[in-house]
């Protein structure tokens, strides 16, 4: 190689480094701001482990140029791996009179709850032995999506009480009572969250599971037609804003301790979570979880778990000594578990 081509290469690889470094850094900060912007929210969805790729190839080439480039260069990838990834490293809380709850995307719907599907779901509960387990996208499970609400009847996964209405199931070995739905409509669609009250060691624990609209078709949009499908991104995340106001607004009338917990389709820094946070609850998982905790994306074609957009939100009054996700099953969703405690 001659002089002035090392020359060309040395000034290429610091331009590459700092531009990724630069790339990184926008992207941390844009995803800070507390604006309702859709193309921020765009960024939340992408699959950062290609990104991660570019930041390590960043540090590769940063290695022919000294060690003040290197350390330079691994600033970003720390950053994207941890800030914008979402890593958590945490002790959990202690507390008496733990209650296991489990939130699952199960799936089991439009002829997918096939008897291997159902057993994979079955053993993915056995396996973690939850006290509440409250599943969305399974109608048809138990009732159908338009039939009247079941109340009781035989246990569900070895949990004794049950109730079931549309693609919401609730099935506990604590007694559970007053449950019944309530609407967080968006133009066009309505939709409906599930609400019951427990029994929890002495304590009445207030549990919603919502599902809030799919984001698939407004990304399929925004990745297939560019500008153009950004007018239906921009709906779709205005929906799901929609969705969470309304959440928000009903969760403020309701007794604590309380729960939420489902398949909300964002991740925990998307104004849609802060808008509930805001009502005063904290994610289980930036409490006491490790590692990421993402619930999604192994059903892709890298078949890597990429975000965490299903939830287990609690009000100030729980404690929460250990979050943690589930293995890959039957379900696009890995589910998420947290063991709640009470502080006396």
């Amino acid at each position: 190689m001659t002089g002035r081509l090392r020359k060309v290469v040395r000034v290429g690889s610091k331009i590459f480094v700092i531009a990724v470094g630069i790339a990184v850094a926008m992207l941390a900060g844009a995803q800070r701001q507390s604006n309702e912007s859709a193309w921020i929210e765009l960024t939340r969805y992408l699959p950062y482990y290609w990104l991660l790729l570019v930041c390590v190839g960043a540090s590769g080439l940063a290695c022919g140029l000294g060690r003040r480039w290197v350390l330079v260069s691994m600033a970003a990838p720390a950053l994207l791996a941890t800030a914008v990834m979402g890593f958590e490293l945490n002790a959990g809380e202690s507390g008496t009179q733990r209650v296991r709850l489990m939130t699952y995307n199960a799936k089991l719907f439009a002829g997918k709850d096939s008897p291997a599907s159902l057993r994979a779901v079955a053993l993915e509960v056995a396996r973690h032995d939850p006290d509440i387990l409250v599943m969305q996208d399974v109608d048809g499970l138990l009732v159908e999506r338009s039939a009247p609400a079941r109340v009781g009847g035989p246990p569900l996964f070895g949990l004794s009480h049950v109730y079931a209405l549309g693609q919401y199931v609730v099935a506990s070995r604590l007694p559970l009572r007053h449950c019944g739905p309530a609407n967080i409509d968006f133009p066009g669609e309505t939709h409906r969250y599930l609400r019951c009250a427990f029994d929890a060691h002495g304590s009445e624990l207030t549990v919603v599971t919502a599902h809030f609209k799919s984001p698939r078709m407004g990304l399929l949009a925004a990745r297939r037609e560019g500008v153009e499908g950004g007018t239906e991104w921009q709906q779709n995340f205005s929906d799901r804003m929609t969705q969470a106001r309304a959440l928000a607004l009903q969760l403020a009338d309701m007794p604590r301790p309380l729960v939420v917990a489902g398949d909300l389709n964002a991740s925990e820094s998307s104004p849609v979570i802060q808008r509930l946070l805001a009502a005063g609850l904290r994610d289980s998982f930036s409490v006491a979880g490790r590692g990421y905790g993402f619930s999604y994306g192994q059903s892709m074609r890298a078949g890597l778990s990429f975000l965490r957009i299903d939830h287990i939100l609690v009000s100030s009054e729980i404690g929460v000594s250990a979050s943690f996700v589930g293995e890959p099953g039957p379900s696009e969703h890995r589910p998420v578990i947290a063991d709640l405690v009470f502080r006396r």
